[in-house]
C-alpha cells in the first residue's frame, strides 16, 4: 500500500503538487482522476509484461508514466478519454 502512496504522490501528481479543487466535489473528482490513472497504467503494466513473457513486477511505473505522458503529448489528440 505504501508503495501506491508513494506512486500517486511522489511520481503520477507530483511532490510538490497540491489538489488545486476549492469544492469538496472538486477534490473528490480529483481523488478519483488520480486513481483512475493509477489504475489505468498499472493495467498497462500487466498487459505489456504479459505480451513479454514477464512477471509484471519487472515492468517499471516511473517509465510506464513517463512513456504514457510522451505518447499524450507528442500526439495531441490522438487520445480519447
Amino acid at each position: 500500500m505504501e508503495s501506491v502512496f508513494a506512486e500517486l504522490k511522489t511520481h503520477q501528481r507530483g511532490a510538490r503538487v497540491v489538489l488545486s479543487s476549492k469544492t469538496p466535489d472538486g477534490v473528490l473528482q480529483q481523488i478519483w482522476a488520480h486513481l483512475l490513472v493509477h489504475h489505468a497504467l498499472r493495467e498497462l503494466m500487466v498487459r505489456t509484461a504479459a505480451t513479454r513473457g514477464l512477471d509484471p513486477d519487472r515492468i517499471s511505473f516511473t517509465e510506464t508514466l513517463r512513456s504514457a505522458r510522451h505518447s499524450v503529448t507528442v500526439t495531441p489528440g490522438s487520445f480519447s478519454p
